[in-house]
């Protein structure tokens, strides 16, 4: 029997569901990749990632056979780089100890690498039917309206406070359905700004709207300012060729490929940034040439203004991959080969089209 709020919730999604590349599958890995590609990114953005991820990837086996950098290559450009590895790995450890099937129980399931209490609940109810609870952004604004929590989203209390409501109205039989209409509803009706509350089936039951103060919830504690980080970046050449490194595999980006730099300390110019790190990451010096270009970036908690200059080596030394897992000489129009984070590609392209003569 379902609850006062599961039923209006329920009528809606009914007749209001969004049509989803992923909606209505029964295979949990499909389940699998949609949720973790929908974490903190739009539905719009995903889509196309999920379709070619799907034609690249279509099992589970097919997943956990592909190397890493095939893995990257597939992702590149959705962002937050470690959900990819992670469910790569995953993958692995389902077909290793688990025989090939993604296990049911929201227990199991938060014991892989990358599944949070979030994911599992979502694949649990919504490929196994089982009565299990998932709490994402969209849900965390409709609960926090509705029942008018006060506490602060981003604290211990406020996410007890919000899985506890999610739990004590989730429709037994019916948690998949129940857990995918409050993501609609949040993302169609219940937005973050200007709520078309006259559209809502849980109106009547929406306390913030009662008291006229639902553009005031979620409540969130103050956060403090994001970062901003100068970096530069070179842009090595020789013999028509551009050096590359591979990021660390338990650093920001990891697995993946960059023009070697890095974030500029107090204290230095852009050019004494690049010589130090340039002797850090691969034991050479440079001569410093023209520009290459500057590019902005915001990351989750802070923000990169990328400098990248034309870059020749200054002695017979040749570089090391004294930081990176590897390195690559690579002609212009081989860079598209190599994974790469927005800022990189940008550089890479830039590669493509112009390398202009160091001058």
């Amino acid at each position: 029997m379902t609850l006062p709020l599961a039923a209006p919730l329920l009528a809606w999604y009914a007749a209001h569901a969004r049509q989803l590349p992923w909606r209505g599958e029964n295979d949990p890995y499909k389940v699998w990749v949609a949720e973790v590609m929908l974490q903190q990114t739009q539905v719009e953005t995903v889509k196309p990632y999920y379709q070619r991820w799907m034609e690249r990837f279509p099992t589970l086996r097919a997943l956990a056979e592909a190397s890493q950098q095939e893995v990257l290559a597939a992702w590149e450009g959705l962002g937050y780089y470690g959900r990819a590895r992670k469910l790569h790995q995953a993958a692995q450890v389902v077909m290793c100890e688990h025989g090939g099937r993604i296990p049911e129980e929201v227990e199991r399931l938060a014991r892989l690498p990358g599944v949070g209490r979030y994911t599992a609940g979502a694949i649990a109810s919504i490929a196994f039917g089982k009565d299990a609870a998932a709490v994402d952004g969209n849900q965390r604004r409709v609960l926090a309206r509705v029942f008018n929590l006060e506490e602060p989203l981003n604290t211990p209390a406020g996410e007890r406070r919000l899985w506890e409501l999610a739990e004590a109205h989730l429709p037994k039989s019916q948690a998949g359905a129940f857990n995918q209409a409050l993501m609609d509803l949040g993302a169609m009706v219940c937005t973050q700004r200007a709520p078309a509350c006259g559209l809502c089936p849980l109106a009547e039951f929406c306390q913030a709207r009662r008291l006229g103060v639902q553009e005031g919830r979620p409540v969130r504690r103050g956060k403090a300012p994001t970062p901003h980080y100068q970096v530069a970046a070179a842009v090595i050449r020789r013999e028509g060729r551009v050096l590359i490194t591979q990021r660390p595999a338990d650093k920001l980006l990891g697995g993946m490929w960059e023009f070697p730099g890095g974030k500029q300390q107090e204290g230095e110019d852009l050019a004494g940034c690049l010589q130090r790190e340039l002797m850090e990451e691969l034991g050479v010096g440079v001569r410093i040439g023209a520009p290459f270009g500057v590019y902005r970036h915001a990351y989750t908690h802070f923000r990169v203004t990328v400098h990248a200059f034309a870059c020749e080596l200054s002695n017979g030394t040749p570089p090391l991959p004294l930081e990176a897992q590897a390195m690559r000489w690579c002609l212009p129009e081989e860079l598209g080969g190599y994974p790469m984070g927005k800022v990189d590609r940008q550089i890479a392209q830039r590669c493509l089209l112009e390398c202009n003569p160091l001058s």
